[in-house]
């Protein structure tokens, strides 16, 4: 566990980890004023105004890192405040204060804003300007992540590199090989807890079954 994660309930913490604070607190207030999606975008420019949605941690040590802000997201400017959000936490068996706990979660998506929604109603990908922008700098001032969970296909695909498989389905059916061959951190992949998945979820029982129980004790065991 790294220092700044272990000290992060008490008041006197070393110097380090105060000015690793003061650096992420800085950096993710540069990410949220960022507008490269609307001055300078990859392909078609963003639909509406930016409005970047994280929560990064400089002690936290669980990351979830979700795919983008759905439109309850964009207006609320708090990750995870809808019907997604209730079931993320279903799965982890957390309280919305643990969850919204900056010491005991990260919340970083692929993609900041809401990147609008297509002609069937549903979100568009993660827009393609915030990764390669933001993320690599982000993960080095959040030394104390030793577990992240990967949220859909977009998160993995970053975080995971070629330890993801062929598809979702691979992916986190194969969880316990991720697990076991993750390097540093750890890794669990989970799918979108969107109500789009709920299909997924009852042709897949042994997620629930499974890989529920398993992340919900190493989430205990990481927060108390």
């Amino acid at each position: 566990m790294h220092q700044c994660a272990a000290l992060a309930q008490g008041d006197l913490q070393p110097p380090e980890c105060r000015r690793l604070s003061v650096e992420l607190d800085s950096f993710a207030t540069t990410i949220r004023a960022c507008r490269i999606c609307v001055e300078n975008p990859v392909g078609k420019r963003l639909p509406h105004e930016s409005r970047p949605v994280l929560r990064p941690s400089s002690s936290a040590r669980i990351l979830i890192a979700g795919q983008a802000p759905g439109t309850k997201v964009h207006a609320s400017g708090m990750p995870f405040t809808d019907a997604s959000g209730d079931r993320l936490r279903n799965w982890l068996d957390v309280t919305s204060d643990e969850f919204y706990d900056i010491g005991k979660f990260a919340i970083v998506p692929m993609g900041f804003c809401f990147p609008g929604q297509d002609a069937k109603g549903g979100d568009l990908p993660p827009r393609r300007e915030c990764a390669p922008a933001w993320l690599a700098p982000l993960m080095a001032l959040m030394p104390s992540i030793d577990l992240v969970l990967t949220i859909g296909i977009y998160a993995q695909s970053w975080h995971m590199g070629a330890g993801r498989r062929a598809s979702l389905t691979e992916t986190v059916m194969d969880w316990r090989a991720i697990w076991a061959n993750s390097a540093g951190r750890k890794v669990l992949p989970l799918p979108h807890p969107s109500w789009r998945n709920s299909g997924w979820l009852k042709q897949n029982p042994w997620f629930e079954m499974d890989l529920l129980p398993f992340l919900r004790s190493e989430i205990r065991h990481r927060i108390g």
